[in-house]
C-alpha cells in the first residue's frame, strides 16, 4: 500500500491522514500507431503521477493521487475505431464534481496531471475557479516538462520515439515489434499561420496520418524511456512538492 495512492488505501488509513494537494491524472483511450496500446496515455499518467508523488512524499509533501480519468477529448478522431471521446463539456462536469468533494473536505489544492494533447483545462479552471474560490486549480502537461532533444533523435507528437520509449520501459509486454510500426509521417496544414503556430484548428486525424502516429518511433528504446521517465518524474515531483508545501498566501513573488 502506497500512502499517496488513493485507490490502494482504505478508510482506516485515510481517516487518520491529511493531505495538502490532490493529483488527478487524466489520459485518453485512443489508437497509438500499430505498435502501442490504446491505453498509452492512461499508463503514462498513472505511472508518472505515482512516481512523482512518491518522490514528493519522500520530501514531506502530503500528496494524494486520485484514480486516473481514462477518456480524453478525441473529437478529431471520431472515425478511428474505439477512440473514446469525452467532450470538453463532459470533462467540465466531471472536474466540477471532483473539485466539489475536495473543497467540501478541506483539500484546497488540485493538480490535473494531463497526459493527452487533446485535453485543455485552461477555460475549465477559469470557470471553476469562480465557483470554488478557496481552491487552487492548475493543470500540468508532463510531456512539456523536458526538452525532448536531450533524450530522443526524433520529436514525438503522438506514438513516436518518446512515447514508444516510455512504454517499452513501463509496459514492454504491450509493445508490438517496432518493425510493425508505421513511420508516423503526418501532413501539416497548408496555411502558413497555422504552421507558425499563431492560428489553430483541430486536425482531422485520418486525413493527417495513415497509421494514427505522428512521429517516427523506430529508434525508441527502453533505456531512453527509463532515462526520460526519471528526469520527468523528478521535475514533476518538484512541482508537486512546491504546491503542497507553499501556503496559498505565498503563491506570488
Amino acid at each position: 500500500m502506497r500512502p499517496y495512492i488513493l485507490a490502494e488505501n482504505n478508510w482506516k488509513t485515510i481517516k487518520e491522514s491529511s493531505f495538502d494537494v490532490a493529483v488527478l491524472p487524466w489520459g485518453a483511450c485512443e489508437a497509438h500507431n500499430y505498435h502501442l496500446p490504446y491505453g498509452t496515455d492512461i499508463i503514462e499518467s498513472e505511472e508518472i503521477a505515482a512516481e512523482s508523488a512518491s518522490l514528493a512524499w519522500a520530501q514531506g509533501a502530503k500528496v494524494i493521487v486520485l484514480p486516473a480519468i481514462p477518456f480524453g477529448v478525441n473529437t478529431g478522431q471520431f472515425d478511428v475505431t474505439l477512440d473514446i471521446n469525452m467532450n470538453p463539456s463532459t470533462q467540465l462536469a466531471v472536474l466540477r464534481d471532483v473539485i466539489e468533494v475536495l473543497d467540501r473536505q478541506g483539500i484546497h489544492k488540485l493538480i490535473i496531471l494531463n497526459s493527452h494533447g487533446g485535453n485543455d483545462f485552461k477555460t475549465m479552471i477559469r470557470e471553476l475557479g469562480l465557483k470554488f474560490p478557496k481552491m487552487f486549480l492548475c493543470s500540468c502537461d508532463w510531456f512539456k516538462a523536458m526538452d525532448q532533444k536531450e533524450f530522443f533523435t526524433n520529436k514525438d507528437d503522438h506514438a513516436g520515439e518518446m512515447e514508444t520509449s516510455l512504454i517499452l520501459y513501463l509496459r514492454p509486454n504491450l509493445v508490438r515489434p517496432l518493425n510493425e510500426a508505421g513511420d508516423g509521417k503526418a501532413k501539416k496544414f497548408t496555411f502558413k499561420a497555422m504552421q507558425e503556430g499563431w492560428a489553430w484548428s483541430e486536425r482531422k486525424w485520418t486525413q493527417v496520418t495513415a497509421d494514427t502516429g505522428v512521429g517516427d518511433p523506430r529508434q525508441a528504446t527502453a533505456e531512453k524511456g527509463e532515462r526520460y521517465f526519471k528526469a520527468v518524474t523528478q521535475k514533476v515531483a518538484t512541482f508537486f512538492t512546491e504546491v503542497a508545501i507553499t501556503p496559498k498566501t505565498n503563491f506570488y513573488i
